[in-house]
């Protein structure tokens, strides 16, 4: 799927073997781009790249769970990205049980991260900006991006779900706050881009999500 939404184009490519959905974004004025969340298929990542003449400066992860990274080293090599996630991810993405599940996954292991973030960073491509947004609650460091009338969620929001919070670092109390009171408050219109293609559509908006899905009935 693809869209072009105040100055960005955001290129939506479901890849690997989990129904990931990875994000290439780009400045249409400057070619400027950044992929999200390259969870496999890096050759269709960087094909589509190519095609649109994005220059990818950066490679996000949401979080550092594998089905997320583990395309992370194939795209920095033939970019020469810089890797960008929350600064409380940064341990967790290179341990050794993510370099076993990465080569499971048909990936490598992920390299150490160039830049961390946090709450109310930017991420600058071209003259286009995109928020960093905590949310915590599928992971401590998850992040979701918020840019352009476009919302990133990762695997904090789904579209008519949310993510899993059985895992470490995970919290259902804290993923619902974090949904309720950093998401569900921004522009009604705003498109949601999930990190799993879960739904009944591969896209939503925040006002959509506010009153069809059924896990968030503790917003009425």
């Amino acid at each position: 799927m693809n869209k072009v939404s105040e100055g960005l184009l955001v290129r939506q490519l479901e890849v690997g073997k989990l129904a990931v959905f990875c994000y290439l974004v780009s400045d249409r004025e400057s070619g400027e781009g950044l992929v999200i969340d390259p969870g496999g298929d890096t050759a269709k990542v960087l094909h589509t790249a190519n095609e649109d003449g994005v220059d990818v400066r950066f490679v996000v992860n949401t979080h550092s769970h594998t089905d997320h990274i583990c395309g992370n080293a194939d795209v920095i090599r033939k970019t020469g990205a810089k890797l960008v996630i929350h600064e409380l991810e940064r341990r967790s993405l290179t341990r050794v049980h993510k370099r076993l599940l990465n080569r499971l996954l048909g990936g490598r292991p992920s390299p150490r991260p160039d830049i961390l973030v946090k709450d109310g960073d930017t991420i600058k491509i071209g003259n286009s900006r995109l928020e960093v947004i905590h949310t915590p609650g599928h992971s401590r460091g998850g992040i979701c991006l918020y840019g352009g009338n476009n919302l990133f969620t990762g695997d904090t929001l789904f579209v008519g779900g949310i993510g899993r919070t059985d895992l470490p670092g995970g919290a259902r109390k804290a993923l619902l706050n974090s949904i309720i009171r950093r998401l569900l408050v921004l522009p009604d219109e705003t498109i949601v881009w999930p990190g799993h293609n879960y739904g009944a559509s591969s896209s939503s908006t925040v006002l959509k999500e506010k009153f069809s899905n059924p896990f968030l009935a503790v917003c009425d």
